[in-house]
């Protein structure tokens, strides 16, 4: 490749964004729409869109190599979905590239990318967003998280760099792979600017939640602590922001807790504006997530000014960005600890203030040299 030459990255990734609106899909969009200034960025993903099996969107385009499958069954990842789109992912080996980026998830179509990467002679890299133990897989899939496990400690020895997300991520890569681990730090970002404009909107709020409507992501928990609430007397509102496979249990879990009237469920926010505005309307953003790559919807929410309070759940790596903030409060995983962290939030004044500044640090602008110094090494 010439100096005057541009590069042109494939990216591989079953789910993107807008079709899935998960923390892992948006890192993928902001950094498409800011790597397109330094290279040509062709995405290989499933049909999600309508019409013919190439969708352009500005300077990025998007490749169906498969049809849309079902990615989630009973709320849990498919392995049929993983196996057919890793399969699928073969067809790269037809496609002009000079570096070749995998999402991590769902592991498998990195060791058919491995081998692709190998004929091209083009560098494989892969976004890590977290890495389980063995006994987290068990509990996920039972005796079929044994073999999970295997695979995705298999996996993350393929690429020639891996991108983990967060600090807590590469330190979990590296106790598996070594110190000298070909790993670099690139967290998840934040639109500074964007979130510093918006302006409150919405009716108010006590709490706010922001997430793809996962079991892991534990709403339910957050019902259940506002629950504890109501029958002291303390009859505090929340605001749930997202969609997802939980959507309709949640509604009605709300309603048997007799919260129907006192939780609001948006599964409609697709604007980050709207989002951000959203937010900013309520005191205090709780978030009870158990398992938690990084934290991305935690960390926006103390940028817009918020306190937040998250759980101490082993596989919950947003509790680092948590413990950071003068404004964070990490409690216990249950509902009676959850409700009392609530409780003790609220009491101290929660509301809007002035972002701390080291939020700063994650602006987007300086996560996509560090991807860029990455991939492009």
């Amino acid at each position: 490749m010439s100096a005057a030459q541009r590069p042109r990255i494939a990216v591989v990734s079953d789910t993107v964004h807008p079709w899935f609106k998960g923390g892992k899909e948006r890192r993928y969009h902001e950094l498409f729409q800011r790597l397109a200034d330094h290279a040509d960025i062709d995405v290989y993903t499933m049909q999600w869109w309508d019409g013919g099996a190439v969708h352009r969107d500005g300077n990025i385009t998007y490749h169906a190599i498969c049809p849309r499958l079902d990615v989630y069954v009973d709320g849990r990842r498919s392995i049929g979905a993983a196996l057919r789109f890793a399969l699928a992912s073969a067809r790269l080996v037809r496609r002009r590239f000079d570096v070749l980026e995998a999402d991590q998830i769902p592991y498998l179509p990195l060791f058919v990318l491995r081998i692709v990467a190998n004929v091209k002679r083009a560098r494989l890299t892969a976004s890590w967003h977290e890495v389980w133990d063995p006994d987290y897989w068990r509990s996920y899939l039972g005796w079929k998280g044994t073999i999970a496990s295997w695979i995705e400690r298999r996996a993350m020895r393929l690429p020639d760099e891996i991108l983990a997300n967060s600090d807590e991520t590469g330190r979990r890569l590296r106790a598996e792979l070594g110190e000298d681990a070909p790993d670099t730090v690139a967290p998840l970002g934040i639109d500074v600017e964007a979130v510093a404009t918006a302006i409150p909107a919405g009716s108010p709020t006590d709490l706010v939640v922001v997430g793809r409507l996962l079991a892991h992501k534990r709403i339910d928990l957050l019902l259940e602590a506002m629950a504890i609430l109501h029958r002291v007397g303390e009859t505090v509102t929340c605001r749930v922001i997202g969609d997802g496979p939980e959507l309709t249990r949640l509604i009605a879990r709300a309603d048997a807790l007799g919260l129907a009237d006192h939780v609001e469920f948006r599964p409609d926010v697709d604007d980050h504006s709207e989002l951000y505005a959203l937010v900013k309307s309520a005191r205090l953003f709780a978030f009870p997530s158990e398992r938690e790559g990084f934290g991305i919807a935690l960390l926006e929410a103390l940028a817009c000014g918020l306190p937040v309070v998250t759980t101490s759940a082993p596989d919950n790596l947003a509790v680092a960005l948590a413990e950071r903030s003068e404004r964070g409060r990490v409690c216990a995983p249950d509902a009676p600890s959850l409700a009392g962290a609530i409780h003790d939030s609220l009491a101290d004044g929660a509301g809007l203030a002035a972002p701390e500044e080291w939020v700063v640090e994650h602006d987007w602008s300086a996560v996509t040299r560090a991807v860029q110094e990455a991939m492009l090494a």
